[in-house]
């Protein structure tokens, strides 16, 4: 028989041991298959790995968070959607608690981290779903426009430390739309991820 692997290999096994979450671990995989429960999305998962994490830094630091101020202070913390004067707010909130930011941020874990722990280290696993493999999407998609906008900006850079570009301080943008020649809708890949399709469907069924 194979032997178990060390949890404790894993970022998420060694922040469930360091933090004495004893339970946390066989709640993830229960929350994934489904167990009881409607199963959650590998995403959704690292959201509530990391809100747990951060619970456990408040009460470390002596504090006794109310119903709902480590989910609202976690949104703050990673959201995209968040304004700079509120995610600032928030990490003077956390170093007033004594906690650093950044810190707290190198031990939020991703959902690929929340995988690898579930599969290779708790050998579950489970039949992919339509909303694995739009996940798979969103993350590929996202990951390839990170890359993308890191070169241009490596390069652009460049060019004008050597003098060959006239630029001040820049930010590349990339707006990656996906248009439907059908309906003539056009979304960003995320948002027509996040809608599930175009208006194609709603305007064949009226």
């Amino acid at each position: 028989m194979a032997e178990t692997p060390d949890p404790t290999r894993s970022k998420v096994g060694r922040l469930i041991e360091e933090y004495e979450m004893t339970d946390v671990g066989q709640e993830l995989e229960d929350r994934w298959l489904g167990r009881g429960r409607e199963s959650q999305s590998l995403r959704s998962l690292a959201d509530w790995f990391n809100r747990n994490i951060l619970d456990e830094r408040l009460k470390a630091a002596g504090e006794d968070p109310l119903d709902g101020e480590v989910a609202n202070l976690y949104r703050l913390l990673s959201q995209e959607d968040v304004t700079a004067g509120m995610r600032v707010d928030a990490e003077a909130t956390l170093e007033h608690h004594g906690i650093d930011p950044e810190e707290l941020r190198s031990e939020f874990v991703s959902h690929q981290a929340i995988h690898t722990y579930l599969t290779d280290f708790r050998g579950a696993s489970k039949e992919r779903t339509p909303a694995d493999r739009i996940e798979s999407v969103r993350t590929t998609v996202q990951r390839l426009q990170s890359r993308l906008v890191a070169v241009a900006e490596n390069n652009l850079d460049q060019l004008r430390n050597a003098g060959e570009l006239s630029l001040g301080e820049f930010t590349v943008i990339l707006d990656l739309q996906v248009l439907c020649e059908d309906c003539g809708e056009s979304y960003s890949v995320t948002e027509l991820l996040d809608r599930g399709g175009c208006e194609c469907e709603s305007v064949a069924s009226e």
